[in-house]
């Protein structure tokens, strides 16, 4: 159990260089609640790319530094572990937590560092990627365990972080995966839902753009430069494919370096670089020395470059709902106006109603009912994350406020006592039985 102090609460508020969110004060109240709770926590907490999780995962896991507990923070990619740690730090530093980064690409000197000053308790916090999940990353007094874009982690290594020890486990996401939500329905995990973006953050228009209208898409990218903004280009492969035919980063690169745009600055960022290859890229990007980033899905999470105003996505039929939307939201993020470009040869049914989706809705909620309408709620008590019918008749899967309200309802009931209300009492033995003979 991790106190709820509250005036280390207000210590943690009063540290924070901004005002929160309505919604980022209820969700840090609730999760405070949860983790001095007997039982391990276990919330979901949904929040639109930009809304502000991160901030709240740092107030957890300041809360159980602060009472003498760690905390281990998990994403899944480098980058994103990296831009995490950036953050997270002047927000724990004022409150004296201690805090490290492990990835894939960290020495083994250092790693050796990390991990002997995590044993020995002289780390409160460690970020990192999938090497958490590795044996030698064992902390003594584990309280808290954090999984952002949870949705990219399988089911089995979300577990693994958990180290066996039933910690307090906060998973973050911007779109939700079906088998998430189905899980949320039944009650096995706590909502949160941060839906106030903070003052800043700009819509993003999308467009679907036709074959026949690429030249357009680079003359549009083209004018937003000679304003002084920046673009991305994402691309499904890293390398050309005979099997598939669809762009790729590398192919890209060389073609609008040398035929569409040979005057501006172009750059070249793939998942096969270098950890050193893919930060100097990134750094010249943030920095304003590169015009337009050709790229795969490695900038998908964790790229913050406010001066960026275009997400050019080829092959955006060949990318899931959770993907682009997350692609999306690289963009916004300045005082310019944004814009999504969406250039496909989609020509199935399903392919067209996911990229219109995408033009229609810019809300990360609305997306993920559209992925759970094609690719079904996942195995309730498995390790799918998708198929399968949700049997329900009332509600969607996404109805997040309506689901917290029925969990706060049935935790009521349940205080009550269930010989309070016979009927419901009868029905919930009845389901029970039914399940255990089945």
């Amino acid at each position: 159990q991790v106190p709820y102090d509250v005036a280390t609460a207000r210590a943690i508020v009063a540290a924070l260089p901004f005002a929160l969110t309505n919604a980022q004060r209820k969700a840090a109240h609730f999760i405070f609640e949860d983790m001095a709770a007997p039982h391990p926590m276990a919330r979901l907490l949904q929040g639109d790319v930009g809304s502000g999780k991160t901030v709240v995962a740092a107030m957890a896991t300041a809360m159980a530094a602060r009472a003498g507990f760690q905390a281990l923070f998990m994403a899944p990619t480098e980058i994103l572990a990296q831009q995490h740690a950036r953050t997270l730090e002047p927000y724990l530093e004022p409150l004296a937590v201690r805090m490290g980064l492990l990835a894939g690409s960290t020495g083994a000197r250092e790693r050796r560092r990390l991990t002997a000053a995590l044993a020995a308790g002289e780390l409160d916090l460690l970020v990192g990627t999938h090497a958490l999940l590795e044996p030698d990353v064992a902390p003594p007094a584990l309280a808290l365990v954090i999984a952002d874009e949870q949705h990219r982690f399988g089911v089995e290594q979300r577990q693994a972080l958990a180290k066996g020890v039933n910690p307090h486990v906060l998973s973050m996401t911007a779109t939700p995966i079906p088998r998430t939500l189905r899980l949320t329905v039944y009650g096995d995990l706590g909502v949160s839902v941060l839906d106030e973006l903070p003052p800043g953050r700009q819509p993003v228009e999308t467009r679907l753009v036709p074959p026949g209208q690429r030249d357009r898409a680079y003359q549009f990218v083209r004018e937003q430069v000679r304003q002084g903004r920046q673009a991305f280009v994402i691309c499904p492969l890293v390398e050309d494919s005979e099997a598939i035919q669809v762009r790729s980063a590398t192919g890209e690169y060389e073609r609008l370096r040398s035929e569409v745009f040979p005057d501006l600055r172009l750059a070249l960022l793939h998942g096969r670089m270098k950890a050193a290859e893919k930060a100097a890229v990134m750094g010249a990007f943030s920095a304003g020395q590169t015009d337009v980033l050709v790229s795969t899905s490695v900038v998908e999470v964790g790229v913050d470059v406010p001066n960026a105003a275009v997400m050019l996505i080829e092959g955006a039929e060949r990318f899931g709902l959770a993907q682009l939307h997350q692609f999306r939201g690289r963009v916004g993020r300045g005082a310019a106006p944004a814009f999504c470009l969406l250039l496909s040869d989609a020509d199935s049914p399903e392919q067209n109603r996911r990229l219109d989706a995408m033009v229609r809705f810019s809300s990360g909620f609305d997306l993920a009912e559209i992925d759970l309408e094609l690719r079904g709620p996942g195995d309730m008590l498995g390790t799918a994350q998708s198929g399968h019918e949700s049997g329900l008749l009332v509600a969607g899967l996404t109805d997040a406020r309506l689901i917290a309200s029925a969990q706060e309802e049935a935790a009521r009931l349940v205080a009550e006592g269930l010989d309070r209300h016979p009927a419901l009492r009868d029905a919930a033995l009845s389901f029970h039985l039914a399940g255990s003979i089945s």
